[in-house]
């Protein structure tokens, strides 16, 4: 787990540390759109201290409750790293990927009160226009559940010793 920490990790984590610093010196919180790609992709800064696709954002004790789940779900991984329920490679690479996200986030709302987001896209489907805001964090834990949807059907689950 430490190699996988230091790999994978703790590059993203800083990653995501150095662009939500950056958002947050040279963006106003809720100000205009920059436009990177005109019609498709912009930068903003903006506050969301309750889950994916801004859910609960804004209910009064949604920040704790979240920074608490963050805390909650980082012991279930450890734990479960220690007991081997995460056995190949592609489920290892997903936890990392969940630890840099969730430390990500956690930071945010502990350091500001709300998790910063700044990626704004606008993909012209009907069901997602724009798309909700997001940020490194947030990438990384969709990726992971993408790579233990992937793993649940290829690795094999731990299996118990006989005695």
């Amino acid at each position: 787990m430490k190699r996988l920490v230091a790999l994978v990790s703790l590059p993203l984590y800083l990653l995501d540390l150095i662009t939500k610093t950056w958002i947050v010196r040279n963006f106003e919180l809720h100000g205009p759109d920059h436009t990177i790609i005109p019609d498709f992709f912009w930068l903003h800064h903006t506050a969301n201290t309750g889950i994916a696709f801004g859910m609960f954002n804004g209910t009064e004790y949604a920040n704790w409750a979240f920074g608490a789940i963050s805390i909650s779900a980082l012991a279930g991984l450890t734990w479960g790293y220690k007991k081997g329920y995460f056995p190949g490679a592609l489920s290892r690479l997903a936890i990392a990927l969940l630890v840099a996200g969730i430390l990500g986030n956690l930071t945010d709302r502990l350091l500001h009160g709300y998790v910063v987001d700044f990626l704004k896209f606008d993909l012209h489907v009907p069901f997602a226009n724009p798309w909700p805001s997001f940020n490194v964090a947030d990438s990384c834990v969709v990726i992971a559940a993408c790579l233990l949807g992937i793993a649940s059907f290829t690795e094999a689950p731990k299996t118990e010793k006989a005695n």
